[in-house]
């Protein structure tokens, strides 16, 4: 197995491969046995299991690092590199931001001007600054939720709303959308599924659930902190792959994750509270508001 040469952010450049004598064959070979992965022209990356938000990030920054314009990622690309958690991203282009604008499979460049109160390095990459970013995802996204949840994503990670607000004063595509969404943005949501969960309640006109509430036994012993409630009565918890790897403890495997999870609700339940989960699957179907509904009548926290 040939050992290359990597920069900080593990990437392999042709040049440096050259540089230190090994060749295009030894780098095609690599490829061809699948010890190296192409991110785009003349660079590479080890071939390790990498979750779509990586991948682009490796790619968005191989983008900068091997061409001349000084334009800063932006969009989606800026949010990857930012670690700005989206709703079912697309990361088919590199998101670059610039005076002019064009299009290709690979590049879309929007027009538009950055200042530099508004961008920010990372890395040695300039991108686009954590308000600047989310308010450029809002605006063009396909619908409330992908707006909601990068809002919820940039409160969480610390943006400032009034920031954000401002930059929505003016007239752009998308704006409104993007308006509704902030007004009700909250940094207590802790992934894009429970901002799609929230999305829909909301556009169900249901009533809004409190946040990441800790309940406590009547011994004053932490029980659970919970993803939603109503009136310490009824929990909704939405259990993503995200969440799962989070509780996972050193050593520990999801089975005892799951087991946690269920002497968890069972305790709750003993309480006197009704606990409901959902997936992704029941947010694609479009059944949660339902089986929400129904407990929050069944409770008389609403009205039937």
């Amino acid at each position: 197995m040939m050992t290359f040469p990597t920069d900080t952010h593990g990437l392999i450049h042709r040049t440096a491969v050259i540089a230190v004598g090994l060749t295009d064959e030894d780098l095609a070979r690599a490829v061809r046995t699948k010890q190296i992965v192409r991110i785009v022209r003349g660079v590479y990356a080890e071939a390790v299991r990498r979750e779509p938000e990586e991948l682009h990030r490796l790619t968005a920054i191989a983008t900068v690092l091997t061409g001349t314009s000084d334009a800063p990622l932006s969009h989606q690309s800026a949010a990857a590199v930012l670690g700005l958690a989206m709703l079912e991203p697309n990361f088919r282009r590199v998101h670059r931001t610039a005076p002019t604008g064009f299009r290709t499979t690979t590049l879309h460049r929007h027009v538009g001007e950055v200042s530099e109160a508004h961008t920010v390095v990372i890395d040695g990459v300039s991108v686009t600054s954590l308000e600047r970013t989310a308010v450029d995802v809002a605006c063009g996204a396909d619908g409330f939720a992908r707006a909601l949840a990068v809002f919820d994503a940039a409160l969480r990670r610390g943006a400032d709303r009034e920031v954000m607000a401002m930059m929505l004063a003016g007239s752009r595509r998308g704006v409104g959308r993007a308006r509704h969404a902030l007004r009700f943005a909250d940094g207590k949501a802790e992934s894009p599924g429970e901002s799609w969960s929230r999305a829909q309640l909301i556009e169900a006109g249901l009533r809004p659930a409190r946040l990441q509430h800790e309940f406590y036994d009547k011994h004053g012993i932490f029980v659970a902190r919970t993803d939603f409630d109503w009136d310490g009565l009824l929990v909704g918890e939405f259990d993503g792959k995200v969440k799962y790897q989070k509780l996972l403890r050193p050593g520990e495997d999801v089975t005892e994750v799951v087991l946690h999870e269920k002497a968890r609700e069972d305790a709750l339940r003993a309480m006197g509270i009704m606990v409901i989960r959902w997936v992704w699957d029941d947010l694609r179907r479009g059944t949660v508001v339902a089986k929400v509904r129904h407990w929050l009548v069944h409770l008389a926290l609403m009205a039937a």
